[in-house]
């Protein structure tokens, strides 16, 4: 993979608490910084280094300033919270965001978000309506898991871990099952972590917690935990602002083991934004159809067939609002 352009780390000082930020390359502000922020069990690095250090991406980040959040007491290395320590919620986590910006410089920004994050920096972005340009939400559920879900998780994690709990929620069944090397990297990460505790304490805000004006782009992997919620997402979004990129033969961090197809459909979100000249732009497939509609393996075989239209592939304008988007190679 190729590096990133020079980081920076900063703690940044908020209205709530401090908070670890990491900062790659010039801090221009004649365009919106890309802001990300990671999933319960991840932090800033392990969840998007993948994806922003992926060869293809680099015609991206080379013209923005990427800002890393992490959430408080989750970046390596963090020392963990005394017993009894109340963990700020969603919500207050998201009023951090702006003195972030301010800190920075920077006027606007284009959020990506996972999980968590997602939850986060929509909530961020309700608030904030005029300092977010455009959202990518990957995996997001409006409902931070909702109440009846969690009360069954819990009568059902009287016996499991907390590493295991938040496995569940990063991956799918048949990934856990498969229990390939990511998931195994990311068990053993996660039961070995210093902070533990502070994990823990952010995996309970986000079960705790109970629509945007600006583009947003929602995905998830065809085989993720919450491909059902993302889709419902979907359905209650404006649908002449929303994009959503369901992923064939992807699972619960697309980001990691589908940073290609990612990358593509995120240059055409950008694009439809203005910052992307259309000679940066590799070949997507695309096709009008419903939230559960037909998907492409890799090969481009259809591996589900309920499509309402199909509309030309390969072409080299960005996706109509309200149109899943399927992309194969």
């Amino acid at each position: 993979m190729p590096p990133l352009l020079p980081a920076s780390e900063h703690s940044v000082e908020t209205p709530h608490g401090v908070l670890h930020v990491t900062v790659h390359g010039t801090r221009t502000t004649r365009r919106p910084a890309i802001l990300t922020f990671h999933d319960v069990g991840l932090e800033s690095e392990c969840c998007f280094s993948t994806l922003f250090k992926f060869e293809e991406m680099q015609e991206i980040v080379k013209n923005f300033t990427l800002i890393h959040i992490d959430a408080p007491g989750q970046e390596e290395g963090a020392a963990a919270y005394p017993t009894g320590y109340q963990y700020p919620s969603m919500e207050t986590i998201a009023e951090m965001i702006p003195a972030v910006l301010q800190f920075f410089n920077f006027r606007t920004v284009i959020g990506v978000g996972v999980g968590a994050g997602a939850y986060i920096l929509s909530k961020f972005t309700l608030n904030n309506p005029d300092l977010v340009e455009g959202l990518v939400l990957i995996n997001i559920d409006t409902d931070a898991r909702g109440w009846i879900d969690w009360a069954a998780h819990k009568l059902s994690s009287v016996t499991s871990s907390l590493s295991e709990q938040i496995l569940s929620h990063l991956f799918s069944q048949d990934e856990l099952s498969s229990n390939t090397d990511l998931v195994q990297s990311h068990r053993e990460r996660i039961a070995k972590a210093p902070n533990l505790v502070n994990i823990e304490l952010l995996w309970k805000t986000y079960n705790r917690s109970t629509h945007s004006e600006c583009p947003v782009m929602l995905v998830v992997g065809d085989q993720a935990p919450y491909e059902e919620a993302a889709v419902e997402c979907n359905s209650k979004l404006d649908p002449t602002t929303t994009s959503f990129l369901k992923m064939a033969d992807a699972g619960g961090l697309p980001q990691l083991t589908q940073p290609g197809k990612l990358t593509e459909a995120f240059k055409y979100f950008i694009q439809g934004m203005g910052y992307m000249a259309s000679s940066c732009m590799t070949r997507l497939s695309r096709s009008r159809t419903t939230s559960l509609s037909s998907s492409y393996s890799m090969d481009g075989s259809r591996s589900r067939s309920r499509t309402l239209s199909q509309g030309s592939q390969g072409g080299q304008m960005p996706p109509s609002p309200s149109q899943t988007m399927e992309v194969s190679c």
